[in-house]
Order: C-alpha cells, then structure tokens, then sequence
C-alpha cells in the first residue's frame, strides 16, 4: 500500500469505526471488544507478547509476526508456521513499537491483545481502533482467566476445539493449585523472593504481574513488604532481611553464580539449595511474557514450594504431567536440559 492510500485509510477511518456502532465491554467474560471481523480473522495482530503466546498455541497460522524477539531455540519448539515470522512490533499505548501507518499496511483482520484493561487502556485502544477501523479485542489475561481465555479465542478464530482441549489442560493445572493450596496451611508456606536479571536484584512488588503465579502457588512474596506496583529494584540488604525460604528466577547466569557468591550463600535459601531456575523454552513459566505459557510452570512451582504435598508433584507423575501439556500447547517434547533438570528436582 503505497503512503498516500496510507494517509487516506488513515482520515476514513473514523468513519468507518463509527459506522461499526459496536463498543462493548463483556465484563462476564472479562473481553473488551471494539468493532468485529466480518469473519472469522485470518490476519491477526498480536498487540503484545502475552497474545502471541495465545495466537501461537491456538492457531500458528493466523499470527501475522511477533511483537518481540523469540530466540531461535526456542523457535525450534514452535510449530513450523512460527518460525519464520518477522518481528512486527508492539501495540500497547506509551510502549507501543508499530505506527499506525505500519499496522494498515500488514492489513491485519484483528488486534488482539490478553491482559488487564483499566479506563486508560480502553482509552488508548478505542483510539487505535476509530484511527484505523481495525477491531480489537482484549481478552483477560490473569492465570484464573486462562480457561475462559482460551475458550473464547478458540472460537474467535475458528478452533473452538483446540480452544476446548486447551481449556480443560488450564483447568486442570488450576485444579492441582487448588489441591495442593488444600493441603498446605497458609502458615506453612514458603516465603519467596523472584530474582530477576543478571544481578538478581530486580523483583515484582505486591499485586505484579511478574510474581502472580508465586503468590498463585501459595508462596509468599517477601518483596511485598515493599509495597504495591510493577518491578523494583532490591537492595542485597534488604533481601537479606527478608532471608526468604526459597529464592526463584528464569535468569540462569544469575542462578550459577548465587552460589558462589559469599553474600548469596549467607541466605537460607542459597544455602539449603532451594534457589530455583524456572525453565524459558520455548517461553518462561513464571513470567516472560505472563501469558499462557505459565500453565506448566504452575505444577514445576508447586513442586519446588510445597515438595511432596500430593502424589501428582512427585518426580515422574510430574515430569509426565509436564510433558503432556508441553505437547499440547507446542507440539513438540521438551528440551533435553528442561528434562534433566526435572529428574534432578531442581
């Protein structure tokens, strides 16, 4: 599309989105919808990683390019529609990587976006949408709202069955939680700091989206006692007053070096080697995007927090637990050192 037709697109298309008359906000299913697709998307636009991650597993073939950079080993565990899509850039308000002009050339059917969504997001989104005319829809994204999620992206884009089986494998992870959480009293948790970075001194407030799945799980976030928000930076200090009982991270540099450092080894948690590196292939189990792809790192955590709570978190039943939904959800086995460290319990 050449820039001039561009810049038309660009006047006519509030227009368009007017002429649409449909802004709705579902609050029982947790979607806000702007316009919709004369038919089922074919071209769907990932707004942000989380999405991708939905698009990616549910249906390959319509994502039209990530919004970040995937690393080519964990494009090997993808599906081959995957694996040589572009880097198209990021559609999320202050952070957003794509213009406008950029989004109308991909011609894309549907914006899709899976998170949270508060009056700026919606703002910011019915902005996108009158501009362009192209419907968006934001699914909830929180790991309770995963079942839902899938089920109605499913049939948003045609594969309600694949949207079904996923579902179910949702719930029944979420079923585990609830299991485990039934046999572990709340003053028998663990207390738990997420490290992150190279440093290890980077950690997700109360209410973070980047520590949900441990405070899912049943841990205790230390870095709580901070306050409430995103990300923040810790003091060694400070974490050495929280001593907490379990250190966990997606950072393996940072996981090979703790131990050798006399300042981390003065932690409980160094010390009685329940300093934890979650698995990132083909994406992270705790965060990294905080999207689906946290569903098998819910019974690899509840494992390494409440060690032989039920039957189901023992070695092999978890490792084959594990696997199935590591197929499901790629299609393909997990790698090698994803299956070494489960036989190792770490």
């Amino acid at each position: 599309m050449k820039r001039r037709a561009l810049l038309q697109a660009l006047a006519l298309a509030p227009l368009l989105a007017a002429g649409s008359g449909l802004v709705r906000a579902m609050p029982a299913q947790r979607v806000l919808r702007l316009g919709a697709p004369a038919d089922t998307p074919k071209r769907v636009f990932a707004a942000g990683a989380p999405a991708a991650v939905l698009i990616a597993a549910l249906a390959p073939e319509r994502l039209l390019g990530w919004p970040m950079r995937v690393s080519p080993e964990a494009l090997a565990l993808l599906p081959a529609p995957l694996r040589a899509l572009p880097v198209v850039g990021r559609l999320a308000g202050r952070g957003s990587t794509v213009s406008l002009e950029r989004l109308l050339a991909m011609q894309p059917d549907l914006v899709l976006d899976a998170g949270d969504f508060d009056a700026n997001y919606r703002s910011s989104a019915e902005r996108v949408w009158r501009q362009t005319g192209i419907p968006i829809e934001l699914v909830a994204g929180r790991l309770p709202d995963h079942p839902a999620q899938l089920r109605h992206v499913g049939r948003l884009l045609g594969v309600a069955a694949r949207g079904e089986a996923l579902a179910q494998a949702a719930e029944a992870q979420l079923a585990l939680v609830r299991e485990v959480l039934a046999a572990r009293p709340a003053d028998a948790r663990p207390t738990v700091y997420y490290g992150r970075g190279g440093d290890g001194l980077e950690s997700g407030l109360a209410g973070s989206i980047n520590t949900e799945v441990i405070e899912f799980c049943g841990g205790r976030n230390v870095a709580a006692a901070a306050g409430n928000g995103g990300l923040a930076r810790v003091s060694l200090e400070q974490l050495l007053a929280w001593d907490p009982d379990v250190i966990l991270t997606q950072d393996a540099a940072f996981a090979a070096s703790a131990p050798q450092d006399p300042r981390w080894r003065s932690l409980r948690a160094v010390r009685s080697g329940r300093l934890h590196c979650a698995p990132t292939l083909p994406f992270g189990w705790l965060d990294g995007p905080p999207g689906i792809n946290r569903l098998p790192g819910l019974a690899w955590l509840l494992a390494r927090l409440h060690p032989g709570a039920v039957p189901a978190l023992a070695p092999g039943a978890l490792h084959a637990r594990i696997e199935a939904l590591h197929r499901l959800l790629w299609g393909s086995r997990l790698p090698a050192r994803t299956v070494a460290a489960l036989e190792r319990g770490r």
